[in-house]
């Protein structure tokens, strides 16, 4: 999953994204309100974590803005602000939730999953390809009853090609799906998480078909 964390405070921020990042998310920082302001009205992240006490624009306003666009993604307010007011006025805002600092990591990642469980998967909670079943919930996928132990970057691909519901993805936007937008990395990482995922599924009758020079796509294997 992709994750926008708008923080100023760098250690924080920091703190957040490191323990994100080994749970399998990636995750796009930025310190900015005016930065986050831009960023925010073109980035496709699952979900936003938003500072109150911004340099520039700040999160309340961000808030208002992404609410008035029409913008339903989830978003957790990070405030010092512990008067029950403040909470009022965030919630009314359209925040989903909201924490007061300081706060455990694992408070922050149970509020995520909490958010996760409510996000808009209609009445099934399973995604279905083939003979294969996701629960985007948890992050599992099954073949009947048994887990398929997918380690979390490979699991962030297929999470990304899934998505895309046999759209080709571009090897760019695999690695910002997995690295968060951005990141410094060699393309032909993407080349071998591809190829591991590809002969893990390719036993249950799902293919990753590569078009050079365009990207990747899942489907069922046609018999």
């Amino acid at each position: 999953m992709r994750i926008v964390l708008v923080e100023d405070n760098s250690s924080l921020a920091k703190g957040i994204s490191y323990r994100l990042e080994d749970s399998g998310h990636a995750v796009d920082v930025l310190t900015d309100g005016n930065d986050a302001e831009q960023f925010l009205k073109s980035d496709t992240a699952d979900l936003i974590i938003l500072d109150i006490n911004l340099p520039g624009v700040d999160g309340l306003t961000l808030l208002k803005d992404l609410r008035r666009r029409g913008d339903a993604r989830p978003v957790i307010l990070l405030t010092a602000r512990a008067e029950t007011q403040d909470r009022v006025i965030g919630l009314d805002a359209g925040a989903d939730d909201y924490l007061i600092k300081p706060f455990e990591m694992a408070e922050l990642e149970a509020r995520i999953r909490a958010l996760l469980r409510r996000r808009d998967v209609p009445q099934q909670q399973f995604r279905k390809i083939g003979a294969l079943n996701y629960d985007p919930a948890t992050r599992q996928l099954f073949a009947n009853k048994t887990e398929i132990d997918l380690p979390r970057r490979e699991m962030s691909v297929f999470e990304c090609l899934l998505e895309a519901e046999g759209r080709l993805v571009s090897k760019s936007a695999l690695l910002d799906h997995v690295y968060g937008t951005g990141a410094d990395i060699d393309e032909k990482v993407m080349e071998v998480y591809v190829s591991r995922l590809r002969s893990k599924l390719s036993a249950h009758g799902i293919q990753i078909v590569t078009r050079r020079g365009l990207g990747y796509k899942i489907t069922e294997k046609q018999s």
